[in-house]
């Protein structure tokens, strides 16, 4: 089974900690919102590291150096597809105005035999933990929680991921 790993931004604001979530670009994801954000993440190269291929995905989506660190280690979520992926958090800082990222062939429409190239990531955006739970993949809001719980925050009042 394939394994991603995936690195998720976070930033002290006066109003608490915000995250940095990647929207999947492309038509299929153009009109979906809530579920479908991500964290910067992506496959791990065979003998890659998993934090080195964080550092890179998050390089390839976002357009932007990732921090050197300290990481926090945020452990693994397995998705339903049954991938587990792998996750970090470090603080620093990114205007979502700058994003650009990679482009991938996806087929469309579907089963067309057309290939068009698009985005891996169309957007990037900041959000308080309670948001970010409901932008992202359900099985992915896990790591806003351990975040919260590392960083020694008080959850919100907002239901917690489990």
């Amino acid at each position: 089974m394939p394994q991603s790993a995936g690195l998720l931004l976070y930033r002290r604001t006066d109003a608490g900690i915000e995250v940095l979530l990647a929207h999947p670009g492309g038509p299929f994801w153009a009109a979906r919102d809530e579920g479908a954000w991500s964290l910067p993440k992506g496959e791990t190269d065979a003998g890659e590291d998993p934090l080195d291929a964080a550092r890179r995905e998050f390089e390839e989506e976002v357009g932007a150096i990732p921090p050197d660190g300290p990481f926090i280690d945020l452990g693994t979520a397995r998705l339903r597809s049954g991938k587990r992926v792998l996750a970090w958090a470090a603080e620093g800082e990114v205007d979502p105005s700058t994003q650009r990222s990679t482009e991938v062939p996806v087929e469309w429409p579907p089963h067309s035999g057309r290939r068009i190239m698009v985005p891996e990531v169309d957007r990037v955006a900041w959000f308080a933990p309670a948001e970010a739970r409901r932008r992202l993949n359900p099985a992915q809001a896990v790591f806003v929680d351990r975040l919260v719980d590392e960083l020694g925050l008080e959850p919100d009042s907002e239901e917690r991921a489990g």
